[in-house]
């Protein structure tokens, strides 16, 4: 299936079954921040033209935003949770072993940012999912790792739909 065939597939499904939107926003924003499925998975542009799409026809907007967060949340906090678990264990595991410069950069972002590197981290396309993980074994305390997580999770799940959405013409009067 070409992402194009997939980008209308999901956008025709999120349409036909609007009660599911939450539900596909949550597993998606999941996926993006899981440290391996991230790879694989072309979230993105995904959640943007669902926002699109709920601006379009009406899908609240509140509840699709917080599912998008915890979503994304959850994937920082279980690769956060594998990287804490397996410390440098992880470096040498897939898809780690095949990127060490990738870590080798998330470690020194970690050491610069520390839990605010998570914060910032979610904002930027690969080191999305990366970086939890590199906090995890790099070993950055939960408590903080979890309000960056949460935080930036609630801001980077509004900033994926709101624009489509139209929320940022609704705000600005």
């Amino acid at each position: 299936m070409t992402f194009d065939a997939l980008r209308t597939t999901t956008l025709a499904f999120v349409e036909a079954h609007q009660g599911w939107t939450p539900l596909i926003v949550g597993g998606l924003a999941f996926c993006e921040s899981l440290a391996v499925l991230s790879l694989f998975v072309p979230a993105t542009v995904l959640l943007l033209g669902i926002g699109a799409l709920m601006g379009s026809v009406g899908i609240p907007f509140l509840p699709v935003m917080l599912a998008g967060a915890f979503g994304a949340a959850l994937g920082d906090w279980i690769s956060y949770e594998f990287g804490h678990h397996y410390k440098e264990g992880a470096k040498g595991m897939w898809p780690l072993s095949r990127y060490p410069a990738m870590v080798t950069r998330g470690e020194e972002f970690c050491r610069r940012w520390g839990a605010g590197g998570v914060a910032i981290g979610r904002f930027f396309g690969p080191a999305r999912a990366v970086v939890p993980l590199v906090a995890g074994i790099f070993g950055v305390k939960r408590l903080p790792f979890q309000v960056a997580n949460v935080l930036s999770a609630l801001v980077w799940a509004f900033a994926m739909l709101a624009p489509g959405a139209g929320l940022l013409g609704y705000l600005k009067g």
